[in-house]
């Protein structure tokens, strides 16, 4: 139970987080910042929460709201809800913290926090990426990784249904 216990600590509000980051940036580490659905966690975005991590010290996951993956995919979505996506991301062992955010995008959070360096996938031109004027203007970086060929949520839920 103590490794369970350990996981959901990691599950925390804005407030807590940035708390948290005064003491890792004491500690001199560069806070890493992504966020998205991660509705079906896949072979894919192991490897991009890896290499975000890999960016910096500390890394800190945005994570849409039952709600707001609806607002953004549609009413069949999520396929699992809020504190499922949470827990298992939180198990990771490179995720230092996951918040829920409830709007469709995470502006106010990374407005918020004020992370040394911003991840996206690299489907978005640095322009295009919500947040990055205020890591940019803010003194940090943005980066834009690659993703696995083939692996999508969208594509193992289009799986399953042709398996039915």
């Amino acid at each position: 139970m103590e490794k369970l216990m350990k996981v959901k600590s990691k599950i925390m509000r804005k407030e807590e987080v940035s708390g948290l980051m005064d003491v890792w940036k004491y500690m001199g580490l560069k806070i890493v910042f992504t966020n998205g659905c991660f509705d079906i966690i896949h072979l894919g975005h192991i490897d991009y929460l890896a290499r975000a991590a890999s960016l910096g010290g500390k890394l800190i996951i945005g994570l849409n709201t039952d709600a707001s993956v609806s607002r953004l995919k549609g009413t069949n979505r999520p396929i699992q809800d809020e504190q499922s996506r949470a827990l298992i991301l939180a198990s990771l062992q490179f995720v230092d913290a996951v918040i829920l955010f409830d709007e469709e995008t995470p502006q106010e959070l990374i407005s918020f926090l004020i992370p040394d360096i911003l991840v996206k996938g690299s489907d978005y031109r640095i322009d295009q990426i919500v947040g990055a004027d205020v890591v940019l203007n803010n003194g940090g970086k943005v980066e834009t990784m690659d993703f696995v060929p083939g692996y999508s949520t969208s594509n193992i839920i289009e799986k399953i249904k042709q398996s039915n």
